[in-house]
């Protein structure tokens, strides 16, 4: 199978910056036609390159290519009179209409949910938003920082209490991960309608994305309790759960979650017979209660050697764990590149350069990646597709709908 598991969809994207746009993206990769219509200056994600943010050395904006590979693009000027005719036709050929705006900039284009649905009764109507479309913050601005991480508790969560300031996120974290659950939203109403012909309207929103990724800490806020802080030494319970320092520095993390099955094995493994037999550590309830003379014991052992040998003595035993690693050793890591979860994006002049690939792989293969598209690099090429003839064509740039 290649990339085809949506060959024959096409998605018009109305959207900007990272959320939405990713999960056009998505989608391309297993075939999909995405047109992705952008305003005539461009999509302002474009313009962070200007800041130091997104670009290699090359000289490719890297952030825009991995929200946008695979689509063509279209700008067009929906401020214009013939501008939303143009988008009509397009979404005449559509199956999805994919979009980032906000609720009241669709009504006032004419592309709200009620009447896209009236016109075009097939059409999978997809829409990511920062807070949800209804209640008081249905029309605010929603960006990964704001609507995910800081409303939706992530930061809250994951900051020590020991600091002043709440930690920042790292970079449209809850945009990709929105954007796969708008994904998905997206290929069960594509299956949907095969089975009733009638299209749906899919939500997801950034808080949502928020609180289904804190959903252990929500179900004891439900429960009444208050969420588990964090902590940097071994496990605030077992202490077979935790990440410990390396000789040189570095941490492994230990995730022996049945550690009345793994603690026998493991003190053997390390040379520690004595500790099996220690009533202290016979078991997880007694591990618990001393919990902090066995961090130490761990702790000592583990300050006895070094990264690699800890990562060296541990593959011996069929156990959870793994080392920490810094994000540029995963271009390394031998699961990484045996699994293909970095992929080549190769260009006409015969340059390339790197992508982490979709999650998602089919018979055990990622997608081929395809760059992603100049801005309005296939305007005229999708009005051709429409019907429209060059003269037709050149009008539209003498009136500035199209640039």
């Amino acid at each position: 199978m290649g990339n085809d598991a949506f060959d024959g969809v096409r998605v018009v994207e109305l959207a900007q910056w990272v959320f939405v746009p990713v999960a056009g993206a998505l989608l391309a990769d297993w075939g999909a036609d995405v047109i992705r219509v952008e305003r005539p200056e461009g999509d302002p994600y474009r313009g962070l390159s200007t800041q130091g943010i997104g670009s290699d050395s090359t000289g490719i904006n890297l952030s825009v290519a991995l929200a946008n590979r695979g689509k063509r693009s279209v700008a067009l000027d929906l401020r214009s009179d013939e501008g939303p005719r143009l988008l009509d036709r397009l979404l005449d050929t559509a199956d999805v209409f994919l979009t980032s705006l906000r609720p009241a900039a669709l009504r006032r284009l004419g592309l709200d949910a009620e009447e896209l649905a009236r016109r075009f009764p097939r059409l999978v109507y997809a829409r990511g938003h920062g807070f949800g479309v209804r209640g008081p913050g249905a029309d605010r601005a929603g960006y990964d920082s704001s609507a995910f991480w800081a409303q939706g508790g992530m930061a809250h969560v994951l900051t020590p209490p020991e600091r002043d300031h709440p930690i920042s996120q790292r970079g449209a974290m809850g945009d990709r991960n929105g954007a796969m659950a708008l994904a998905f939203g997206i290929s069960s109403a594509l299956l949907r309608r095969e089975r009733t012909g009638l299209g749906s309207v899919v939500d997801v929103s950034l808080l949502a994305t928020a609180m289904w990724t804190l959903s252990s800490d929500v179900l004891a806020a439900l429960a009444g309790g208050k969420p588990r802080g964090v902590s940097g030494r071994g496990g605030a319970v077992n202490p077979v759960v935790g990440a410990y320092r390396t000789k040189d520095g570095r941490h492994i993390q230990l995730v022996f979650l049945e550690s009345d099955r793994y603690w026998p094995e493991f003190c053997r493994l390390i040379g520690r017979d004595d500790l099996i037999g220690d009533p202290r550590f016979a078991d997880l309830r007694a591990r618990g209660e001393n919990r902090e003379a066995c961090v130490a014991e761990l702790e000592a052992e583990f300050a006895l050697r070094t990264f690699d040998e800890w990562k060296d003595l541990l593959s011996r035993i069929d156990a959870p764990w793994a080392p920490v690693q810094a994000v540029e050793e995963l271009l390394s890591d031998p699961q990484v590149l045996a699994n293909g979860y970095v992929g080549e994006v190769e260009l006409e002049d015969g340059s390339s350069y790197r992508l982490p690939t979709v999650p998602v792989q089919f018979d055990e293969r990622p997608p081929a990646l395809r760059r992603a598209p100049e801005h309005g690099e296939h305007t005229e090429a999708v009005l051709l597709e429409l019907g429209f003839t060059w003269e037709r064509i050149a009008e539209l740039k003498d009136a500035g709908v199209i640039p």
